[in-house]
């Protein structure tokens, strides 16, 4: 059984309720007939009023997908809670009811409120609208400094890994510190130990092995590695080091003799956004992995993320994500 069969066998046990935030997108109705039909989820799509009439008469709640326009049912209690925690950010009432009529905060508050348990968007809206929502609405876990993205890349026919594997962070962090480094190292080994089911070891990428280049860059990757073992002393981690020495043990061996584990990483931690979105998109395109992500990590609740190139399947998969990690999640009260 590959990883995505478990994935889907798991949510399939406890289905979650995931909301969609863009339901007049055609992939994205697509996909939630599939995810009901798979038994992975039970959605409520939100649209504007122009989509509802057609999306209801395709859809009903017999069919586990509710259909909701925001602008006609968005709640004064949404707003009153939206205003509670943005009013230190000068937003009065009439601007916590607009909020709450935009698809993107709706969502967010159905999960906030227990409505939900997870939200998905962006197949339309962009990242950054995306994760301004959920950073707002839905917030950090409790001592969580940054939220931070992983891909679940799965290996295809030409198999480059033999496994699946996480790359992070390839959609949200674009110059991370080494702090940020280590945190999005941390962050990624709980989410792959979660879904992996394996002992997360971690790779910190860079174009140096282990000081074979003084340049600032590749200090910040070692800095990182230190803050990380410092902060989870148990974390197998290694790096600075160069893709080929994580991947290939007799390079490793040449390269970073004092890394003399055997096997390859199962994380890949990159040492910024440019070099981690380009380098799952050649995995994906060349390589021939099936990327699913962008998952998001460090919030209360699952808020999960859609490139806008987004395909039917692309959405499904996250569908069976988003339902899971809301049952692996700790239930922490919101404020």
């Amino acid at each position: 059984m590959d990883l995505l069969d478990r994935i889907f066998g798991e949510a399939r046990r406890n289905p979650g309720h995931v909301v969609l935030a863009e339901g007049g997108d055609n992939r994205v109705e697509t996909a939630a007939v599939e995810a009901v039909h798979r038994g992975i989820a039970r959605i409520t799509l939100l649209c504007d009023s122009e989509s509802a009439e057609g999306l209801r008469s395709r859809h009903n709640h017999s069919s586990g997908i509710a259909v909701v326009v925001p602008e006609e049912v968005a709640t004064e209690d949404f707003a009153k809670s939206y205003e509670a925690l943005r009013r230190h950010k000068g937003v009065d009432r009439d601007a916590a009811r607009r909020a709450m009529r935009s698809p993107l905060g709706y969502a967010a508050m159905m999960v906030r409120s227990g409505q939900a348990d997870g939200t998905i968007a962006g197949a339309v809206a962009t990242t950054g609208d995306t994760i301004r929502a959920a950073l707002e609405i839905i917030g950090k876990t409790p001592g969580t400094r940054i939220v931070s993205s992983f891909f679940l890349m799965i290996p295809g026919n030409r198999r480059p890994f033999g496994k699946t594997v996480v790359f992070a962070d390839c959609a949200l962090v674009v110059d991370p510190g080494s702090q940020d480094l280590a945190d999005i190292a941390i962050q990624s080994a709980d989410s792959a130990h979660r879904l992996l089911g394996e002992r997360p070891r971690v790779a910190m990428l860079s174009f140096s092995t282990m000081g074979s280049s003084n340049h600032s860059q590749a200090r910040v990757v070692a800095e990182a590695v230190s803050f990380s073992r410092k902060s989870k002393p148990d974390l197998i981690i290694d790096g600075e080091i160069q893709f080929d020495a994580a991947i290939d043990p007799e390079i490793r061996r040449r390269k970073a003799p004092e890394c003399n584990r055997e096997g390859i990483p199962n994380v890949f931690v990159f040492p910024n956004l440019a070099a981690a979105n380009i380098g799952y998109k050649i995995a994906e395109r060349v390589g021939g992995m099936t990327a699913v992500g962008p998952v998001l990590q460090g919030l209360r609740s699952p808020a999960n993320d859609l490139s806008r190139g987004c395909s039917t399947d692309d959405i499904v998969n996250l569908i069976a994500i988003t339902s899971l990690q809301a049952r692996q999640m700790p239930e922490i009260p919101q404020k």
